[in-house]
């Protein structure tokens, strides 16, 4: 019985309600009637003993539940207890069967007396095994509560508190039964107490748990805000009805900070990460800016600014500031000009502002959460501890300067980043001002603004925004020092390309050259229009491989090269051989000379590798004969009046700087009025298509060859998808044009004297004919020279040819191999003056190889030109 409720009419029994304590203990009783036997059996006996009553009245209760060595004693008992004698103990049981349980029942056997008067016997029997489970339990009970290190509360149907323990009033103040009938409310604020109520109820009404309940108050007298994890179970009777609810709450205070501390450094990872892998791609300084403001807002900060040095900006050789810099002006003094390069926000469209001034003390050193206010304009004077950055909004793109005792100035001239708390009224709550520091190199400022309402900056925030700048700082450094070295890899590569437009006798030339954009990376590419004796020119196009400063470099020197070894008049393959062995000596420490040595010994791995591809041709423009040989090169490219355009069939030979294989000549007439073209393969190949595609469309954009070239030329870059940027374009058009024959005098004479004096007859017929008397005697001189040496010291047939065209040349043949050697006669020698009157007569004059001997000629400029027909008279006596 549970409770006994007063009434109006008196005392009224009221059962006691499933879950009492007889429900745990599950007592059962039987009888025994006067002959012994088992006469009555509870239903709680057959749940006990698992027989039923049927099987069990009429049994000897000692024959059938006790072991046979206790029999002889149950039976004493049985005669005793009828005899009127109670009884209570222990007595060992076993259930009738095979491989039935054995157990310990403690019995309590009170005699009774049946209707006729006769001695009975009642007995109640408890399990033992359940007694002790219930001891059990209730030490286990009494442990959690009493022993457990966590807060421990059992609420009630009614939600009140029924038992604390002693954890729980540790934290909470006074004893365990100090918390008997309060409520959440008692311990949490109104929130988190109607949170945690509705969880109570919840778990009240349908049984579920509820884990990990996050739930935030303070213990009393203590304004720490403290985390706790709460776990809720409703709590049943042994019949299974619901008495309450338990909940074990557990401090996670700490655990919470790990795990913001975890959580971020894991967004600093990310951001890390993020920056690695976005910043600096462009190598371009105002990206690299942007770049680094995309990562920061708004995965680090609310508002970010970058300012770089001006100078930087401009290209200025002098270098950034270095820290602890003690100029009054320039780059170390912090107060030099800045250009506002990026701005980035996510909560207004507005410049950044730090705050209004405010005082502050010394300069805080590295790593310092001290404050600092801010004050002041570009160009203010402001007074001395006002710590500032942006009084007034910097637009992007201006250029402006920060008042010397300014957070920003002082950030640039140290090197350490500042704290600026945000101005009352304003929406920035604080800003960190990191400088730029690359390799010692202070580069500009940063500015990490965070809008009020948002966590403040932490020493690990600080940490970040210092890894930020710094990264990004490397990488605007990096694009400076590319910048410069692409514009002095771009001005020397245009200082070695053809100025202006070509000219060349019999042709008619236009060029194009377009730098790649992709990278900002100038390249290798060249071409060259060499003029050679004779009226003849080498027509030249090349690419090295590999792009920057170090393909510009190679391509000056293999241009230079070139030049020098066409001056030698070879024939192509000739100067394509030179040109490797000087490719495969670029990379070799002992010099192109010992090239081939270099790389067996040390092998190519040790030297660097210079590949070029190249092109080089010679025309003849009283032949129209054009002389080809390549070297890994496009084939170039031939369009003969009302022909389509062919690619040339040249042998390509392997590139410049391999080695090992000789190169082929091959000789094409070409027609007057036909169309040449040399070109790289950045015009005719792209990632969007493949070279035969790229070639097929070259040659479709020369349909009308017959325009003037300069229109031809524009006509194919147009067409072409040239604006890719993925390589350096060069383009060399010539269209035919070559000398006519009333512009050549040419003439065999017999190795005789008399051949003197029909040289000078000729010469002075044909430029008079001409109309050039005015060269008549300088040309009947130096003729005569070049005859008589040919005479002297050559062999075989004589051969007097003169081409007008630009100049005058006049070249002299035979078949003698020996070439002509200038030197200076004696003042006694009576002859030995002829190639020095030779040299000072004439515009320039050589001698170059021929397949059957040499030729020595001379060149004069016509008379309307800039030089002078006739000698001098000191020029003549400069000779003795």
């Amino acid at each position: 019985m549970s409770e006994i409720p007063e009434t109006a009419s008196g005392v009224v029994w009221q059962s006691s309600p499933p879950g009492s304590i007889y429900d745990y203990i599950r007592v059962a009783s039987f009888s025994i009637g006067p002959d012994g036997l088992v006469d009555q059996w509870s239903r709680r006996a057959v749940e006990l003993f698992g027989v039923t009553a049927e099987e069990a009245r009429g049994k000897d209760p000692v024959d059938a539940f006790m072991p046979a060595d206790q029999r002889e004693r149950g039976h004493r008992r049985i005669r005793e207890i009828l005899d009127g004698k109670e009884w209570t103990g222990l007595v060992p049981f076993r259930i009738p069967g095979e491989n039935r349980p054995h157990g310990i029942a403690e019995i309590y056997v009170m005699p009774s007396e049946t209707q006729s008067g006769e001695r009975a016997a009642l007995c109640i029997v408890v399990d033992v095994r359940a007694l002790r489970r219930i001891e059990t339990d209730l030490a286990a009970s009494q442990a959690i509560f009493g022993q457990s290190p966590f807060g421990f509360l059992l609420f009630g149907t009614d939600l009140t508190v029924k038992r604390a323990n002693r954890r729980f009033a540790t934290v909470f103040g006074g004893s365990a039964d100090d918390h008997r009938g309060r409520t959440v409310h008692d311990y949490l604020a109104r929130p988190e107490a109607d949170r945690m109520t509705a969880a109570l109820r919840k778990v009240l009404e349908t049984g579920e748990s509820v884990a990990d309940l996050q739930i935030v108050g303070a213990a009393p007298g203590s304004s720490d805000r403290r985390h706790w994890s709460v776990n809720l179970y409703r709590v049943h009777s042994g019949s299974g009805r619901p008495i309450g609810v338990a909940g074990l709450g557990i401090d996670v205070t700490r655990r919470q900070s790990a795990a913001r501390e975890a959580a971020s450094a894991r967004r600093n990872l990310a951001l890390l990460n993020e920056a690695g892998a976005r910043i600096g791609n462009s190598l371009d300084l105002e990206a690299t800016a942007r770049e680094l403001l995309d990562v920061a807002v708004p995965g680090f900060c609310d508002l970010a600014a970058v300012d770089l040095y001006q100078g930087l900006l401009t290209g200025d050789e002098a270098p950034p500031g270095r820290w602890g810099s003690s100029h009054d002006v320039g780059y170390g003094s912090g107060s030099a000009e800045l250009r506002r390069v990026a701005v980035a926000s996510a909560v207004a469209d507005t410049p950044v502002r730090v705050g209004k001034p405010r005082q502050s003390g010394d300069d805080e050193p590295a790593g310092s959460t001290g404050t600092a206010g801010a004050t002041g304009t570009a160009g203010s004077t402001p007074t001395a501890g006002e710590l500032c950055c942006d009084e007034s909004p910097i637009e992007v793109g201006s250029v402006h300067r920060y008042a010397f005792n300014s957070a920003c100035a002082g950030a640039l001239r140290t090197g350490r980043v500042r704290t600026v708390p945000g101005a009352d009224g304003s929406l920035v709550q604080s800003t960190l001002v990191v400088p730029m520091v690359a390799h010692d190199t202070v580069v500009g400022l940063v500015q990490f603004s965070r809008a009020k309402g948002s966590e403040p900056f932490g020493e690990r925030d600080r940490a970040l925004a210092v890894e930020l700048a710094a990264r990004a700082a490397v990488c605007i450094d990096n694009a400076r020092l590319y910048r410069r070295e692409h514009e002095r890899a771009l001005i020397l590569q245009r200082s070695l390309l053809p100025p202006g437009d070509p000219e060349a006798a019999g042709l008619d030339i236009a060029c194009r050259y377009l730098p790649g954009t992709v990278g900002s990376e100038v390249g290798g590419d060249w071409f060259d229009v060499i003029e050679l004796p004779g009226h003849r020119t080498a027509l030249v196009i090349g690419d090295v491989m590999g792009r920057g400063l170090r393909a510009a470099v190679a391509m000056g020197e293999l241009r230079t090269a070139v030049r020098t070894l066409a001056q030698l008049d070879l024939e192509p393959a000739e100067v394509l051989s030179h040109l490797d062995e000087i490719a495969r000596g670029l990379g070799a420490p002992a010099g192109a000379q010992q090239s081939a040595r270099a790389h067996k010994a040390r092998g190519p791995e040790l030297s660097e590798v210079y590949l070029a591809t190249c092109v080089y041709a010679v025309y003849d423009p009283v032949t129209r004969r054009c002389t080809f040989a390549n070297a890994g090169h496009l084939p170039p490219v031939l369009v003969e009046p009302g022909g389509e355009a062919l690619l040339l069939d040249v042998p390509p030979g392997m590139p410049l700087g391999v080695g090992g294989e000789p190169f082929e000549e091959v000789q094409v007439d070409l027609p007057e009025g036909a169309l040449l073209a040399l070109y790289t393969d950045g015009l005719v190949e792209s990632r969007d298509h493949p070279l035969d595609e790229g070639l097929s469309a070259f040659r479709g954009a020369l349909t009308d060859p017959g325009r003037p070239l300069e229109d031809v030329c524009d006509h194919v870059l147009t067409t072409l998808d040239t604006r890719h940027g993925e390589d350096d374009i060069a383009l060399l058009m010539a269209r035919i044009q070559g000398l006519p024959s009333e512009a050549v005098g040419d003439w065999r004479l017999p190795r005789e004297p008399r051949s003197v004096g029909r040289a000078r007859e000729l010469a002075r017929a044909q430029l008079t004919a001409w109309e050039l008397e005015p060269l008549v005697d300088t040309v009947e001189l130096l003729v005569s020279e070049l005859v008589t040496n040919a005479l002297r010291y050559g062999e075989g047939e004589i051969r007097l040819r003169l081409l007008r065209d630009r100049t005058l040349v006049c070249e002299v043949w035979d078949a003698g191999l020996v070439q002509p050697r200038r030197r200076r006669a004696k003042d006694t020698d009576e002859g030995g003056r002829g190639l020095q009157l030779v040299g000072l007569l004439s515009a320039a004059w050589g001698s170059r190889r021929t397949p059957r001997g040499k030729t020595v000629w001379f060149e004069l400029q016509l008379p309307d030109g800039d030089g002078s027909a006739e000698p001098t008279v000191d020029q003549l006596l400069s000779m003795f």
